[in-house]
């Protein structure tokens, strides 16, 4: 299977620590895709959003700092025993947070689809609701 790698920056008006609670507080990933999100805090742990249609565990989980994951998703032609690595960076800006996306191991015919949504399901969303904290 031929794979890609997407790179997507997002700049954020909250601190590195809270876009990192975001996304890795059950509750508060939830609220944000608008589901029921189960999120282990541990590295090893597993995690599910979208009921079920992306899963996968944590590799590597350093606070305000650095989250790196392995995630599946339920795609027509995404191999059942495959998962993609998404890291996600969080540096400090003058604004606020600049997150640095890297997702590496999607399936080719899943890149365009994958570049839309992490933009419409996540980075938008995100925006919104860490504007209103």
């Amino acid at each position: 299977m031929k794979t890609r790698t997407l790179r997507q920056t997002a700049s954020f008006t909250a601190t590195p620590k809270e876009v990192y609670d975001l996304l890795m507080d059950s509750r508060k990933h939830g609220k944000l895709v608008g589901g029921k999100v189960t999120m282990s805090r541990k590295a090893g742990g597993k995690f599910n959003v979208f009921d079920g249609y992306c899963h996968g565990y944590n590799i590597q989980l350093v606070e305000g700092k650095k989250i790196v994951q392995a995630w599946h998703f339920a795609e027509d032609g995404w191999p059942e025993d495959h998962f993609s690595t998404c890291t996600f960076t969080f540096q400090k800006s003058a604004t606020g947070t600049r997150l640095t996306f890297v997702q590496q191991g999607i399936p080719d015919h899943l890149v365009e689809s994958l570049k839309g949504g992490w933009k419409q399901y996540y980075w938008e969303p995100m925006k919104l609701q860490l504007s209103r904290k």
